[in-house]
């Protein structure tokens, strides 16, 4: 009874964790746009992009049409997929709208023109991309989606053998190439004085900053998703092996194997265990194995590619 108590502890902590990161990645996502991107009208992918442009042409809030248009594209996926997005896409799509009515409350003007508009929007391209893309690949590496595109994506793959980044992409061209659509935007001084209007130019460079956009967005995502899914193959010789398994399965959710061996000085047969896990998951192992046995010996290699339950999946 006491280790299903410790169990059901241990996955609580564990989701509350996945949240907790989830939403500070929907933080760094909404800073991205917040700080760097829309107070430069710069337009990028997905139904943020749509929010930015419908923003600049209408002034309807970011934070309004991006919940609006998560909300109908999540009912048309109920419909089309089933509920394949689970609780966590619409805890992201709610608190990311949340995020994108409070955050430019509390982010002063003066920092935004210092950090990012003094800067030029090439800069704050390439830094918005990446401050969204960090956001973003935190989110994913939890098992959560911003929604949005993702939903398109999949509806589309079920349907059709198109992959699901190959629909993103192509949507994320189509809203970045519509931006050409806006109308010009006029010009104006550091006093608010209008000193002219947007060239056809101007709006060209914007699509260019938005493709430059997307392709940092992209870059970050992947890099991210590198560092945190690396897998590791842990050995651990110890006589209280028990202990430190019942841990790994119970609380971990991850699988042990258990090998017999034989130290050839003392000649005793023994028990090694043998776990793959995720490199984040590598500090809670170590803080087990020296709570259960400081005396433990551990061995930790990294590994190529892990697939099956709880890694990747094989693809063809």
């Amino acid at each position: 009874m006491g280790n299903l108590l410790k169990s059901g502890s241990g996955h609580f902590w564990i989701g509350l964790k996945e949240y907790f990161f989830i939403t500070l990645g929907l933080l760094s996502y909404v800073l991205g746009w917040v700080i760097f991107l829309i107070p430069n009208n710069l337009v990028g992918g997905g139904v943020t992009g749509i929010s930015a442009i419908l923003l600049y042409a209408f002034d309807i809030p970011v934070s309004i049409s991006f919940f609006i248009m998560n909300l109908i594209l999540l009912l048309i996926s109920l419909k089309v997929l089933g509920g394949s997005f689970g609780i966590k896409t619409v805890y992201a799509i709610i608190i990311a709208s949340v995020f994108f009515d409070l955050v430019p409350r509390f982010v002063p003007q003066t920092f935004i023109n210092e950090i990012a508009i003094s800067n030029g929007k090439l800069l704050c391209s390439i830094f918005g991309g990446a401050v969204a893309g960090f956001g973003i690949g935190m989110c994913f590496s939890q098992g959560g989606s911003t929604g949005g595109t993702d939903i398109i994506a999949l509806m589309v793959s079920k349907y059709r053998n198109i992959s699901p980044g190959k629909v993103i992409l192509l949507i994320d061209i189509f809203v970045i190439a519509s931006s050409l659509l806006l109308p010009a935007k006029e010009i104006t001084d550091a006093a608010g004085n209008i000193i002219g209007m947007e060239s056809f130019g101007e709006r060209f460079a914007r699509l260019l900053y938005g493709y430059l956009l997307i392709g940092t967005t992209s870059y970050t995502i992947d890099l991210y998703i590198s560092g945190t899914k690396q897998s590791l193959q842990v050995f651990i010789f110890s006589k209280k092996y028990s202990g430190i398994a019942d841990y790994i399965t119970g609380v971990m959710g991850r699988g042990v194997t258990v090998l017999d061996s034989q130290g050839w000085y003392t000649k005793n047969p023994g028990k090694v265990l043998l776990v793959l896990v995720r490199k984040t998951d590598l500090n809670s192992i170590y803080k087990v194995v020296k709570s259960v046995d400081k005396d433990a010996f551990m061995s930790v290699g990294n590994v190529m590619g892990v697939y099956g339950k709880g890694f990747d999946k094989i693809k063809q």
